[in-house]
């Protein structure tokens, strides 16, 4: 299949274009199996995740239904964590397992999951230290092949590429992407009731396997110790601990240290942005955004608005889309 066919087969849109990366499709190279405990269920489940053929993308297997990683499969208003949904079948908290296989180039395979409980149609990925870290190293150890297709053909890897400046709004809260010839990702947070975190910004060009493996995998998921009994009166983080996140106290600052970043929160959330892009993926081709995304005080609701927008999504058949601005 040349190019400009492959182009041709997948979904874009006036904010971007599809172009060749230089580089082959990928895949595992062979199984990788890990058991962990869920941050929101507290219930056990089993990822393995296997090799894929060209073109194929990446997809999980629960209970026999396949559900794509794709924006179109995403619940929305989820904001504490990416949940797919097919048929009734829920897969929740996929964000950090997504984020190390796009930046780790796996871009094709099968992520076949298994809950404790068979009788609940909903299961969700385990959490283990709050990082990509443990995915990143299963990937690491078992290594990468190139993809091909049932008649043994290898495909180009494409990427979208940011045509014009685009963003979405909510309150203060932002996310804006402008036309740059490589990945850029600014993020900032503020938590000015937590003096231990207070505002942050982190901005890096880097973003290959290499600086990720070193400098965004590892950041763990973070939250606020007042807030987490309220958190759990809504049946959420029942599996969380002080293994499983970094904890700050509004008045006694970071409960478990130490950090392994002194700007630890904000990598993570550079970590979470790029496994929520990594729905825009088609067919095996990259999902992060070639572009200089900047961002601010976002989340996974706000992140997977943005992928909408770009594929000029809009559920209220608004036309504010046309000009791709949003405001939610």
């Amino acid at each position: 299949m040349s190019i400009a066919a492959a182009i041709g087969s997948l979904k874009q849109s006036a904010a971007f274009s599809w172009k060749s990366t230089g580089k082959l499709q990928q895949t595992v190279a062979n199984c990788v199996e890990r058991t962990g405990r869920g941050l929101h269920s507290g219930e056990i489940s089993t990822v393995k995740i296997l090799p894929a053929a060209a073109r194929a993308g990446r997809f999980f297997i629960f209970r026999s239904n396949v559900i794509c990683a794709s924006i179109d499969n995403a619940v929305k208003d989820t904001p504490l964590c990416i949940a797919l949904s097919k048929n009734g079948y829920i897969i929740r908290t996929v964000e950090h397992l997504l984020s190390a296989l796009e930046a780790c180039g796996v871009d094709n395979c099968h992520i076949e999951i298994e809950g404790s409980n068979n009788c609940d149609p909903s299961v969700e990925v385990p959490i283990f230290d709050g990082s990509a870290r443990e995915w990143v190293e299963a990937i690491n150890q078992t290594g990468l092949k190139m993809a091909v297709d049932d008649g043994g053909k290898s495909y180009e890897k494409l990427a979208p590429y940011l045509n014009k400046p685009v963003h979405v709004l909510k309150n203060d809260s932002f996310i804006a992407a402008f036309p740059y010839s490589k990945v850029n990702i600014t993020y900032g947070i503020d938590y000015p009731q937590a003096p231990a975190i207070d505002r942050q910004w982190f901005s890096s060009t880097l973003l290959d396997e290499s600086f990720y493996s070193s400098a965004i995998a590892s950041s763990r998921t973070f939250c606020i110790y007042e807030e987490v009994e309220y958190m759990r009166s809504l049946g959420l983080i029942k599996g969380g601990s002080a293994e499983t996140a970094i904890i700050c106290s509004k008045e006694k600052g970071w409960l478990n240290p130490p950090l392994r970043y002194d700007d630890e929160p904000c990598r993570h959330k550079v970590l979470d942005l790029i496994g929520d892009m990594s729905l825009l993926a088609q067919e095996g081709n990259q999902g992060l955004l070639v572009a200089h995304i900047v961002a601010y005080k976002g989340g996974h609701s706000l992140h997977t608005e943005f992928v909408r927008c770009l594929l000029g999504i809009n559920e209220k058949n608004d036309s504010a889309l046309a000009s791709n601005n949003i405001k939610l």
